[in-house]
């Protein structure tokens, strides 16, 4: 009975660690998240799997272009998915189907978005630039005529964010690695 209680309590210990270890990385290092909707077609798709990283940006910023979800500004219990397309600090205007990002400096661009299809064009209810504070972004669906993002709810904190979205999961055939597109003055 000495042994079998033994090894019993060194099971539960064994048990109790692989717990705690599986909580930490699921709640503090990476995440799933399941997609709802069709706001970031043609690039992510109802249903698609993805594996988040919830520690980059304790360290770093967000990237421009990169894919993040976040709690909705206006109900933090619920979460979506875009991409980043204003940085702290920069304006953002969106005119005649585009998008038009101004640095501090004053400096312009129009953003190439290679990862939307050509026949996509950007509308908004106002062309007013929204200027970012510090800590906030901008972020808007690939769908961009189906998506409820920052055009229409505002800037999204920083503490907001959950993570970075680098893994797609497809149950049944791959894994693909999400590559955040690089941009250009």
């Amino acid at each position: 009975m000495k042994h079998f209680l033994e090894s019993l309590f060194d099971i539960s210990k064994t048990f109790l660690l692989v717990l705690v270890i599986f909580l930490g990385v699921r709640y503090f290092l990476v995440g799933p998240f399941y997609v709802k909707g069709t706001s970031m077609e043609p690039n992510f798709h109802e249903h698609d799997y993805l594996i988040t990283d919830k520690i980059s940006y304790r360290f770093n910023e967000p990237k421009r272009g990169e894919i993040v979800v976040f709690k909705y500004p206006e109900d933090p219990q619920e979460y979506f998915i875009k991409r980043v397309i204003g940085l702290p600090g920069e304006t953002v205007t969106i005119k005649e189907g585009h998008v038009l990002i101004a640095d501090s400096k004053g400096d312009s661009m129009q953003l190439n978005e290679s990862y939307l299809p050509a026949y996509v064009k950007t509308i908004s209810m106002t062309e007013e630039p929204v200027t970012l504070k510090p800590g906030e972004y901008f972020m808007m669906g690939d769908n961009r005529n189906a998506s409820k993002d920052s055009r229409s709810f505002g800037a999204v904190s920083k503490n907001f964010l959950i993570g970075r979205v680098f893994l797609r999961i497809h149950f049944f055939d791959s894994f693909q690695h999400i590559k955040t597109p690089l941009y250009t003055k």
